[in-house]
This record gives structure tokens, C-alpha cells and sequence, in this order.
């Protein structure tokens, strides 16, 4: 809890921290700065994006005693890194291993990859060895959604039924988040 009040005003303090911008002699430079500019808010708010969804995933994993809550960071290396969706590796998770409860003994494999049987050293390895495994064979290959990915990753019809139901609990936790967390600023 102090961890997330902590993270919460950390927040709160880069949005309301006065913007600066250097002035600068040559001509032209104006554009220039706007432009870093931009990119400088684009960071923040990504930064601030980034943060709320690695609070949503942690959360949401430690509501079902999840093995997995500890290695939030390593979820959302993995969806960085690979520029994916950072609640598909959670939700998969979910399914396949009731988030990492339940998989072949010492496998590291939350995830069902190679029918479970594959053997990971360590949670961030099967990571992001998933994760890019879905970049380069799923995405890439034109399924970008649950729905699509699901008669390729599963047996099962209902597997991308059951995935999107999981991913739609990360999605409206950080709506319930997003919302507290602009009220928390209103009031400041």
C-alpha cells in the first residue's frame, strides 16, 4: 500500500511540475524546441503509462496469489522489448497455469509454450522467449488480436474467450486506476 501511495505522488508531481524549455539565439530553434518538447511529454506520459499498468499487473497477480506478482518486471520487459500488448503474457499466464500455480514442475513456463513441456531457467526467460515467439509468429503473421491468435495457440475454441475475459480484468483495473489516480490530482 505505502508502495503505491509512493508511486502514486511520484505521478501526481510529474504532471504538475512546470514545464522548461531553454531559449536558444539561432533561428529556427523555436520549432526545435517545440518538437523536443513533445517528445519530452510523450515520455512522461508513456512513463506514467507504463507505470500504471505495471501496478495493474502486480495487483492483480497478488489478488490470486500469484507466483508471478514479484516479476512484474519482467512482464513488462518482455511486452516492451517486444512491442506487445503488456496484459497478453499476464492473461495467457492466467489461463494456461492459473497464473503460474500450476506448471510442469521447474519449467518456468506460466504460459502452456510447447504444450508446458518446455523448460525455461528463470520467469523472465519463458518471458520473453514467449513474448517474442508471439511477435515473430503471431503478430508478424498478421494475428494481432486474442481472437486471432487463439486457433493457433490453443486446441481449444474457447481458449480466446477465456484469454480476452482475463485481459478484460488487467483493461478495467487500469481504467479504475486511471480514474482515482486524475481524481487524486483534481484535489491537489
Amino acid at each position: 500500500m505505502v508502495k503505491n501511495i509512493t508511486v502514486l505522488l511520484f505521478l501526481i508531481v510529474l504532471l504538475i511540475i512546470p514545464k522548461t524549455i531553454s531559449a536558444s539565439s539561432i533561428a529556427g530553434q523555436s520549432a526545435t524546441l517545440q518538437v523536443a518538447e513533445e517528445a519530452k511529454e510523450l515520455r512522461i506520459d508513456m512513463y506514467v503509462e507504463r507505470t500504471v499498468q505495471r501496478a495493474v499487473i502486480r495487483e492483480l497477480l497478488a489478488s490470486y496469489n500469484s507466483p508471478l506478482a514479484d516479476e512484474t518486471d519482467a512482464f513488462m520487459s518482455a511486452c516492451i522489448s517486444y512491442d506487445i500488448d503488456c496484459y497478453l503474457l499476464p492473461s495467457i499466464a492466467g489461463l494456461e497455469s492459473s497464473f503460474g500455480k500450476f506448471t510442469h514442475p521447474e519449467s518456468q513456463n506460466p504460459f502452456g509454450w510447447g504444450g508446458g513441456l518446455i523448460m525455461f531457467d528463470s520467469w523472465s526467460e519463458g518471458f520473453d522467449t514467449v513474448a517474442k515467439g508471439l511477435k515473430n509468429n503471431y503478430i508478424g503473421r498478421g494475428a494481432e488480436t486474442i481472437e486471432e491468435m487463439g486457433p493457433i495457440y490453443a486446441a481449444s475454441p474457447t481458449w480466446a474467450v477465456r484469454v480476452r475475459s482475463i485481459h478484460s480484468k488487467f483493461v478495467r483495473l487500469e481504467e479504475d486506476k486511471k480514474v482515482m489516480y486524475s481524481r487524486l490530482a483534481q484535489n491537489l
